[in-house]
């Protein structure tokens, strides 16, 4: 187990912004009001030692694993992929429109496909080989 800060330190600029956002964070959950997160912010970014820190949050429940917002990373779609997909979309709708005969847009839909799977199979999960 770690020892307690010294509180005599003088605090990073890090140990600021852990502050601020566990102050941000327990204001999302309602207990402190934009008045109380306000002044204390000021104390947190006025603080010059840790010992200066500690009783902003001193009064505040410890943040529990559950109780941390979870950052999702967004899905979005590449660029390329959706450039295959609209211009393949817009070729399947002239087959459609012209008859519906041979679909030639197989060929584009093959052809592109291939070229695209090459940057797109780096997300592929990689086999390892496996022991004798």
């Amino acid at each position: 187990m770690t020892p307690p800060p010294e509180p005599s330190l003088r605090a990073s600029d890090a140990e600021r912004e852990h502050h601020a956002e566990l102050l941000r964070e327990h204001a999302a959950q309602g207990r402190l009001t934009v008045d109380e997160l306000d002044e204390r912010l000021d104390r947190v970014f006025a603080a010059r030692t840790r010992g200066e820190l500690a009783p902003v949050v001193a009064d505040l429940p410890a943040a529990s694993p559950r109780e941390r917002p979870v950052r999702r990373r967004e899905r979005t779609i590449r660029p390329e992929v959706a450039a295959y997909v609209a211009v393949n979309l817009m070729l399947i709708v002239i087959w459609a429109a012209t008859g519906a005969g041979y679909f030639w847009p197989i060929w584009p839909l093959l052809g592109w496909g291939v070229g695209l799977m090459g940057p797109c199979s780096r997300a592929w999960p990689q086999r390892r080989p496996q022991a004798r």
